[in-house]
């Protein structure tokens, strides 16, 4: 009878310790958690699963050296405490095209660099002050209808 017990909640111990993980998301390539983010559009609303930059290490390594992306994924860039400010990005070392989005810091997108070039050091200026910036594969902004004014959810933003 102990034993039978001693199965059942270890069972049970671990079926919760599941659920829990798979309430955080799927983990992304190099083993970082991913959480839920969605961006409203004309066409409706879209669910990401983002990795989360939010440490100069991290922000720094981006998606350098990195697989092209799935529709499903991305990478949302934060400073916490910081105000928004114009940003610029890069494709240093990154293999594949992205479209990245700015993000002012009510989940208002400020601007899309669509189609960014693989491996180019120019800067892409934000047009305007952002504090997120959100990564996805090439060409899923467009697929998705994302413009200026539309409206990205995440707990990073204050409505």
């Amino acid at each position: 009878m102990i034993g039978a017990t001693r199965r059942f909640l270890l069972t049970g111990v671990l079926a919760l310790g599941l659920m829990g993980c798979a309430a955080k998301g799927p983990v992304g390539p190099n083993g970082d958690p991913t959480e839920r983010l969605s961006i409203f559009t004309a066409s409706g609303e879209h669910h990401f699963w983002v990795e989360i930059a939010d440490t100069e290490p991290k922000r720094q390594r981006g998606l350098m050296f990195r697989p092209p992306l799935e529709d499903d994924r991305g990478m949302l860039f934060e400073w916490p405490g910081e105000p928004a400010r114009e940003q610029s990005f890069w494709m240093r070392n990154t293999p594949s095209s992205l479209d990245i989005i700015y993000i002012d810091p009510q989940g208002k997108i400020v601007s899309i660099a669509a189609h960014a070039t693989p491996f180019s050091e120019a800067p892409i200026p934000s047009n305007g002050p952002a504090n997120g910036v959100l990564e996805l594969r090439a060409g899923r902004a467009d697929e998705i209808g994302a413009k200026p004014g539309d409206k990205v959810v995440h707990s990073y933003f204050k409505p």
